[in-house]
Protein backbone atom coordinates (compact mmCIF):
# COMPACT_ATOMS: atom_id res chain seq x y z
CA UNK A 1 0.00 0.00 0.00
CA UNK A 2 1.60 3.71 -0.90
CA UNK A 3 1.94 5.34 2.60
CA UNK A 4 2.01 9.20 2.83
CA UNK A 5 5.00 10.76 3.79
CA UNK A 6 7.21 13.81 3.88
CA UNK A 7 9.65 12.01 2.24
CA UNK A 8 8.79 13.50 -1.24
CA UNK A 9 10.83 12.83 -4.77
CA UNK A 10 13.08 15.66 -5.52
CA UNK A 11 12.12 17.73 -7.67
CA UNK A 12 14.78 16.39 -10.88
CA UNK A 13 12.48 13.03 -10.01
CA UNK A 14 9.30 14.28 -11.54
CA UNK A 15 8.05 15.79 -14.82
CA UNK A 16 5.84 18.89 -14.63
CA UNK A 17 2.66 17.66 -14.44
CA UNK A 18 3.84 15.72 -10.83
CA UNK A 19 4.22 12.02 -12.10
CA UNK A 20 6.89 9.72 -11.07
CA UNK A 21 10.05 10.29 -13.89
CA UNK A 22 11.33 6.61 -14.03
CA UNK A 23 11.50 4.14 -10.79
CA UNK A 24 13.12 5.31 -7.53
CA UNK A 25 15.79 3.84 -5.40
CA UNK A 26 15.94 3.80 -1.74
CA UNK A 27 18.45 1.68 0.54
CA UNK A 28 19.91 -1.45 -1.63
CA UNK A 29 17.97 -4.37 -2.17
CA UNK A 30 19.08 -7.74 -0.50
CA UNK A 31 20.29 -9.59 -2.24
CA UNK A 32 17.33 -11.99 -2.75
CA UNK A 33 14.97 -8.92 -3.30
CA UNK A 34 17.44 -8.02 -6.29
CA UNK A 35 17.08 -11.21 -7.81
CA UNK A 36 13.82 -11.36 -7.77
CA UNK A 37 13.21 -7.86 -9.08
CA UNK A 38 15.82 -9.33 -12.14
CA UNK A 39 14.43 -12.62 -12.77
CA UNK A 40 11.16 -12.82 -11.56
CA UNK A 41 9.57 -9.83 -12.32
CA UNK A 42 9.48 -9.87 -15.84
CA UNK A 43 6.99 -12.89 -16.30
CA UNK A 44 4.15 -10.86 -14.17
CA UNK A 45 5.34 -7.27 -15.77
CA UNK A 46 3.10 -5.63 -17.55
CA UNK A 47 4.70 -4.27 -20.76
CA UNK A 48 2.87 -0.96 -22.05
CA UNK A 49 4.92 -0.63 -25.38
CA UNK A 50 3.03 -3.08 -26.47
CA UNK A 51 -0.19 -2.37 -28.36
CA UNK A 52 -3.30 -2.12 -25.80
CA UNK A 53 -5.23 -5.00 -25.05
CA UNK A 54 -9.08 -5.58 -26.54
CA UNK A 55 -9.77 -6.84 -22.95
CA UNK A 56 -8.48 -6.54 -19.33
CA UNK A 57 -8.42 -10.56 -19.35
CA UNK A 58 -5.38 -10.78 -22.15
CA UNK A 59 -3.40 -9.48 -19.60
CA UNK A 60 -3.44 -13.08 -16.92
CA UNK A 61 -2.77 -15.11 -20.56
CA UNK A 62 -4.92 -18.49 -20.02
CA UNK A 63 -6.35 -17.70 -16.81
CA UNK A 64 -9.87 -16.60 -16.53
CA UNK A 65 -10.88 -14.20 -13.05
CA UNK A 66 -14.51 -13.59 -12.14
CA UNK A 67 -13.28 -9.63 -11.56
CA UNK A 68 -10.25 -7.21 -11.98
CA UNK A 69 -9.21 -4.83 -9.49
CA UNK A 70 -5.93 -2.40 -9.49
CA UNK A 71 -4.38 -0.70 -6.80
CA UNK A 72 -2.25 2.28 -7.57
CA UNK A 73 1.18 2.58 -5.41
CA UNK A 74 1.01 -0.57 -3.45
CA UNK A 75 3.99 0.45 -1.33
CA UNK A 76 5.68 -3.27 0.24
CA UNK A 77 2.85 -5.05 -0.95
CA UNK A 78 0.44 -5.58 2.33
CA UNK A 79 -2.89 -4.86 1.24
CA UNK A 80 -2.30 -6.63 -2.78
CA UNK A 81 -1.12 -9.79 -1.22
CA UNK A 82 -4.17 -9.94 1.32
CA UNK A 83 -6.48 -9.28 -1.02
CA UNK A 84 -4.90 -12.05 -3.90
CA UNK A 85 -4.28 -14.31 -1.20
CA UNK A 86 -7.96 -14.04 0.12
CA UNK A 87 -9.90 -13.89 -3.59
CA UNK A 88 -8.19 -16.00 -5.59
CA UNK A 89 -10.80 -15.49 -8.43
CA UNK A 90 -10.04 -11.86 -8.89
CA UNK A 91 -6.81 -10.76 -10.93
CA UNK A 92 -4.89 -8.10 -9.78
CA UNK A 93 -2.76 -5.37 -11.29
CA UNK A 94 -0.35 -3.92 -9.05
CA UNK A 95 1.24 -0.29 -9.35
CA UNK A 96 4.65 0.97 -7.66
CA UNK A 97 7.45 2.45 -9.13
CA UNK A 98 9.50 2.34 -5.50
CA UNK A 99 11.48 -0.61 -5.89
CA UNK A 100 11.90 -1.11 -2.39
CA UNK A 101 8.42 -1.64 -1.91
CA UNK A 102 8.80 -3.75 -4.84
CA UNK A 103 11.17 -5.81 -3.71
CA UNK A 104 9.55 -6.95 -0.60
CA UNK A 105 5.84 -7.18 -2.73
CA UNK A 106 7.79 -9.80 -5.02
CA UNK A 107 8.92 -11.78 -2.35
CA UNK A 108 5.69 -12.41 -0.99
CA UNK A 109 4.43 -12.90 -4.38
CA UNK A 110 6.56 -15.98 -4.90
CA UNK A 111 6.54 -16.95 -1.36
CA UNK A 112 2.69 -17.21 -1.09
CA UNK A 113 2.86 -18.54 -5.19
CA UNK A 114 0.20 -16.19 -6.31
CA UNK A 115 -0.89 -16.45 -9.61
CA UNK A 116 -3.28 -14.01 -10.03
CA UNK A 117 -1.12 -11.01 -9.93
CA UNK A 118 0.32 -8.42 -13.15
CA UNK A 119 2.38 -5.81 -12.12
CA UNK A 120 3.48 -2.49 -13.47
CA UNK A 121 6.63 -0.65 -12.05
CA UNK A 122 6.10 2.83 -13.26
CA UNK A 123 3.84 6.33 -13.23
CA UNK A 124 -0.12 5.33 -13.06
CA UNK A 125 -0.98 7.25 -15.72
CA UNK A 126 0.44 5.89 -19.13
CA UNK A 127 -0.79 2.51 -17.48
CA UNK A 128 -4.47 4.26 -17.27
CA UNK A 129 -4.17 5.31 -20.58
CA UNK A 130 -2.93 1.98 -21.98
CA UNK A 131 -5.98 -0.69 -20.08
CA UNK A 132 -8.75 -1.05 -22.12
CA UNK A 133 -11.95 0.70 -21.23
CA UNK A 134 -14.37 -0.20 -18.48
CA UNK A 135 -12.46 -3.56 -17.60
CA UNK A 136 -12.15 -3.10 -14.19
CA UNK A 137 -14.25 -3.72 -11.13
CA UNK A 138 -11.79 -2.07 -8.19
CA UNK A 139 -9.44 0.54 -8.34
CA UNK A 140 -7.46 1.24 -5.01
CA UNK A 141 -5.56 4.43 -4.33
CA UNK A 142 -4.46 3.96 -0.35
CA UNK A 143 -2.68 6.72 1.28
CA UNK A 144 -1.02 7.82 -1.33
CA UNK A 145 1.35 10.45 -1.01
CA UNK A 146 -0.19 13.32 0.57
CA UNK A 147 1.88 16.59 -0.90
CA UNK A 148 1.23 18.30 2.48
CA UNK A 149 2.56 21.66 1.30
CA UNK A 150 -0.03 23.47 -0.31
CA UNK A 151 2.00 24.98 -2.77
CA UNK A 152 2.46 21.15 -4.24
CA UNK A 153 -1.48 20.11 -3.75
CA UNK A 154 -1.98 19.84 -7.58
CA UNK A 155 0.91 17.49 -7.51
CA UNK A 156 -1.33 15.19 -6.08
CA UNK A 157 -2.81 11.78 -7.87
CA UNK A 158 -6.29 12.89 -7.05
CA UNK A 159 -7.27 15.42 -10.29
CA UNK A 160 -9.82 15.83 -12.75
CA UNK A 161 -7.71 14.49 -15.20
CA UNK A 162 -6.76 11.14 -13.32
CA UNK A 163 -10.15 11.12 -12.09
CA UNK A 164 -11.42 10.73 -15.57
CA UNK A 165 -8.68 7.92 -16.41
CA UNK A 166 -9.86 5.87 -13.75
CA UNK A 167 -13.60 6.24 -14.23
CA UNK A 168 -12.71 5.47 -18.10
CA UNK A 169 -10.56 2.16 -16.84
CA UNK A 170 -13.91 1.47 -14.46
CA UNK A 171 -17.19 -0.70 -15.29
CA UNK A 172 -20.46 1.01 -15.11
CA UNK A 173 -20.80 -0.17 -10.89
CA UNK A 174 -17.21 -0.34 -10.60
CA UNK A 175 -16.22 0.85 -7.24
CA UNK A 176 -13.04 3.54 -6.56
CA UNK A 177 -11.76 2.95 -3.15
CA UNK A 178 -9.55 5.87 -1.98
CA UNK A 179 -8.02 5.99 1.65
CA UNK A 180 -5.95 8.68 3.53
CA UNK A 181 -5.52 9.60 6.93
CA UNK A 182 -4.29 13.29 5.72
CA UNK A 183 -7.29 15.71 6.11
CA UNK A 184 -6.09 17.96 3.83
CA UNK A 185 -6.58 15.29 1.08
CA UNK A 186 -9.52 13.71 2.69
CA UNK A 187 -11.28 16.85 1.85
CA UNK A 188 -9.41 17.48 -1.76
CA UNK A 189 -10.72 14.40 -2.44
CA UNK A 190 -14.19 14.71 -1.25
CA UNK A 191 -14.20 17.94 -3.14
CA UNK A 192 -12.76 16.59 -6.39
CA UNK A 193 -15.18 13.14 -6.24
CA UNK A 194 -18.18 15.62 -5.84
CA UNK A 195 -17.30 17.43 -9.04
CA UNK A 196 -16.86 14.60 -11.17
CA UNK A 197 -20.29 12.98 -12.46
CA UNK A 198 -18.63 9.76 -13.00
CA UNK A 199 -18.50 9.19 -9.22
CA UNK A 200 -21.39 8.53 -6.54
CA UNK A 201 -20.61 8.39 -2.85
CA UNK A 202 -21.01 4.87 -1.98
CA UNK A 203 -22.29 5.95 1.65
CA UNK A 204 -25.29 5.14 3.81
CA UNK A 205 -24.36 6.29 6.77
CA UNK A 206 -22.75 9.85 8.77
CA UNK A 207 -20.02 6.82 9.90
CA UNK A 208 -19.23 5.21 6.73
CA UNK A 209 -16.39 6.82 6.16
CA UNK A 210 -14.29 6.22 9.31
CA UNK A 211 -15.22 2.12 9.25
CA UNK A 212 -12.62 0.00 7.48
CA UNK A 213 -13.23 -2.11 4.64
CA UNK A 214 -15.04 -5.74 5.01
CA UNK A 215 -11.98 -7.01 4.01
CA UNK A 216 -9.80 -4.74 4.65
CA UNK A 217 -6.00 -5.41 6.17
CA UNK A 218 -4.20 -2.41 8.58
CA UNK A 219 -0.36 -2.00 7.54
CA UNK A 220 2.01 -0.48 9.19
CA UNK A 221 1.57 2.85 7.77
CA UNK A 222 -1.79 2.94 8.72
CA UNK A 223 -0.96 1.52 12.60
CA UNK A 224 1.42 3.49 13.17
CA UNK A 225 -1.09 6.61 11.86
CA UNK A 226 -3.28 5.36 14.50
CA UNK A 227 -0.92 5.52 16.90
CA UNK A 228 0.05 9.15 16.13
CA UNK A 229 -3.36 9.91 16.57
CA UNK A 230 -4.32 10.33 12.92
CA UNK A 231 -7.89 9.19 12.09
CA UNK A 232 -8.15 7.31 8.63
CA UNK A 233 -11.08 7.75 6.44
CA UNK A 234 -12.14 4.80 3.89
CA UNK A 235 -13.99 6.30 0.68
CA UNK A 236 -16.31 3.88 -1.47
CA UNK A 237 -17.20 6.01 -4.84
CA UNK A 238 -19.69 3.61 -7.67
CA UNK A 239 -18.80 4.47 -11.47
CA UNK A 240 -21.94 5.96 -12.58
Amino acid sequence: MGKSSNNNPRPDDLRPDGAFFGRRRGPKLHRYQQGLVDEFLPSILLDITQPSPASIEQLFGDQSFKQYHLEIGFGGGEHLLHQAELHPDIGYIGVEPFLNGMGKALAGIKAKNLQNVRIYNDDAMPLLDWLPEGGLDRLYLLYPDPWPKKKHWKRRFVNQDNLDRIARVLKSGGEFRFASDIDTYVNWTLNHCYSNSAFQWNATKASDWHEPYPDWVRTRYEAKAVREGRRPAYFSYLRE
